[in-house]
């Protein structure tokens, strides 16, 4: 009831507007309004939705990190702390060392038990042992003794004061001025632990340890910051924050209310967030992510949302001025058919989407013309049919795997014999009867044709030694293009057979073929005997002379119809005593040519 009483409301209202205002009223308010109404409430759900899996993405991003920073932090701080607690280590650090073979013997177990400590991590560039015990000497691999040798941006003894004046055993320090590396060292205690008595000094390198994981983070919307339990940078991703020990994160400075070391998860500064995780060692791991990158994601999904509605509406709009033209572009297309049949064209149909009075009478239509081109097509093919018959049963005639066996074995005996000229020949004929004996296809590529054409010349040499000069001139470019098979052998044939070729002095035969434009032209020309006019004007009308010598050129003609309609031509041009010119044009096809009906049939 209700549907039936919109359906009158609509007629009501739309009764008065010819058919283009109700299409556009139709496209308002089926498409245009929904479009709009639906692509603003979409771009913004879209934009809530980026933000929060932005953030959650960079929370996951901060805790991997993190975890995989604490690890690593952990394997070198279980290094450091598993040398400077070795019992046996630290007494023969503090002990008195009464002569010579005793220190020897301290040596050789700090060479034995630490020598390779170096190698048991990545990105250890050096490791030593200091102490001050002055009956033990350093032997300048792994015990050293602190001295006024610089080191790690400073003298020996002033980090090893340093060390030892600091409240922690186990510090990780930046190397000063040098960006690429990071210091780890650990007190060493007497057994009792009451007393210092040396500290392991272990140079890391900096991309080797934590490199890879500061390297674009975020891709470039942020920075990541290693700090200590004092709040001190030991690593950034920023290449200024890299090598000040003491600095700390711009954005804590500016943190309103917090204390030295101090920082808060979640901290907002102008266009800025910070994202802190605590390590399980008390270092801490924070992210400072540049906002401004979200809002340009944001941005970037708006234009697209708004792109898409714009193309949306362009796109209906196009359909609606389609449907506008469907009724009058039908009617044409159905006259334009039918002009078509009366030229004599039956393979035509109409395509019919509807169900109108339109497309009723499209049905018929193409049921007549259906009709009318299967009647037309099976008389079509029965003549081609008939014409390719003829031209597979006269290449049938010859079983061609009997040739190539007899050839085949002919070749071997030869070989026996060192007969190289046999062998030539033989090679020659292979080639020759394998084109020509190929019942499967009647087109071929101008490269295999010229090597048919080559296989015959090879044949005549050895027949006629040294009597008639070949000239090629080839166009690469034409080697990749089809013609129809045996196209140039007959007439080359003919100026041996007919142009007495032989006898002539100075005899040449000259083959061109070339690219021209979308052309492919051949060209064969010989000084032999030539042909009278009588004879000439019979080839040329297409007769088979009695002769002989017309059959092959008119099997020429019928093929270059068949398969390139009036597209080709054949000229011939022959004088007696002055030789023959042909040349043959054909359209440049690199797809393998179909049978047609053309001006053959």
């Amino acid at each position: 009831m209700v549907l039936r009483l919109i359906e009158r409301t609509a007629i009501r209202v739309t009764r008065g507007l010819h058919l283009r205002g109700k299409i556009l009223l139709l496209y308002v308010l089926i498409v245009f309004v929904p479009t709009v109404i639906l692509g603003i409430g979409a771009g913004y759900f879209a934009l809530q939705s980026v933000r929060d899996n932005y953030m959650v993405t960079i929370r996951e991003a901060v805790r991997q990190t993190s975890q995989n920073i604490d690890f690593r932090k952990q394997a070198y701080d279980l290094l450091a702390v598993r040398t400077a607690t070795d019992g046996e280590l630290s007494a023969r650090l503090s002990r008195e060392h009464a002569d010579m073979s005793d220190q020897l013997l301290s040596l050789e177990y700090v060479d034995r038990s630490f020598l390779s400590t170096s190698k048991l991590l990545p990105g250890i560039d050096m490791f030593r042992i200091y102490h001050t015990n002055d009956t033990l000497v350093q032997d300048g691999r792994l015990l050293w003794k602190p001295e006024g040798r610089p080191l790690a941006g400073r003298t020996e003894t002033d980090w090893y004061s340093e060390t030892l004046a600091s409240g922690e055993s186990l510090r990780w320090i930046n190397v000063p001025g040098e960006t690429d590396q990071l210091l780890v060292s650990h007190k060493i205690f007497n057994t009792n632990g009451s007393t210092v008595v040396g500290a392991t000094y272990m140079l890391l390198d900096y991309d080797s340890v934590f490199g890879d994981l500061f390297d674009n983070p975020f891709n470039g919307a942020g920075d990541i910051y290693i700090m200590d339990h004092n709040g001190r940078i030991v690593a950034s991703s920023s290449e200024d924050q890299i090598g000040t020990i003491a600095a700390r994160i711009p954005e804590l400075k500016q943190a309103e209310g917090m204390g030295e070391g101090a920082f808060s998860e979640g901290v907002m500064l102008d266009d800025k967030q910070m994202i802190v995780e605590t390590l399980a060692s008390g270092w801490s791991v924070a992210a400072v992510l540049h906002m401004d990158q979200l809002e340009r994601q944001s941005k970037g999904i708006a234009y697209g949302i708004v792109g898409a509605i714009a193309f949306f509406l362009l796109l209906s709009m196009f359909m609606v001025m389609t449907v506008l033209k469907n009724v009058v572009w039908r009617i044409r297309k159905l006259g334009s058919r039918m002009n078509d049949i009366a030229e004599g064209e039956f393979d035509v149909t109409v395509t019919s989407r509807d169900k109108d009075e339109l497309g009723e009478l499209e049905v018929l239509f193409n049921s007549m013309t259906g009709k009318l081109g299967t009647l037309v097509n099976d008389i079509t093919k029965s003549r081609l049919k008939e014409r390719e018959h003829s031209f597979r049963a006269l290449q049938a005639q010859i079983n061609p795997h009997f040739i190539y066996n007899s050839l085949s074995l002919i070749r071997w005996r030869a070989m026996d014999q060192g007969d190289k000229t046999q062998i030539r020949a033989i090679d020659a004929l292979t080639t020759f009867y394998r084109l020509a004996l190929d019942n499967r296809v009647n087109v071929t590529r101008v490269e295999t044709e010229l090597q048919h054409v080559e296989a015959y010349l090879d044949i005549q040499e050895l027949r006629y030694p040294d009597q008639v000069q070949i000239e090629w001139d080839i166009d690469p470019e034409a080697r990749s293009y089809y013609t129809i098979k045996m196209l140039l052998q007959p007439i080359v044939e003919n100026c041996y057979v007919h142009g007495a070729i032989m006898q002539k002095e100075d005899a040449f035969i000259r083959i061109s073929a070339r690219k021209e434009q979308d052309r492919i032209r051949f060209v064969i020309h010989d000084n032999g005997a030539g042909m009278s006019e009588e004879t000439l004007e019979s080839l040329r009308e297409g007769k088979r002379t009695g002769s002989g010598n017309g059959f092959g050129t008119a099997n020429i003609r019928e093929r270059l119809l068949l398969y390139f309609g009036s597209g080709s031509s054949m000229t011939i041009d022959s004088a007696p005593g002055e030789g023959t010119f042909v040349s043959i044009d054909i359209p440049a096809y690199l797809e393998q040519p179909e049978i047609r009906k053309g001006d053959g049939l």
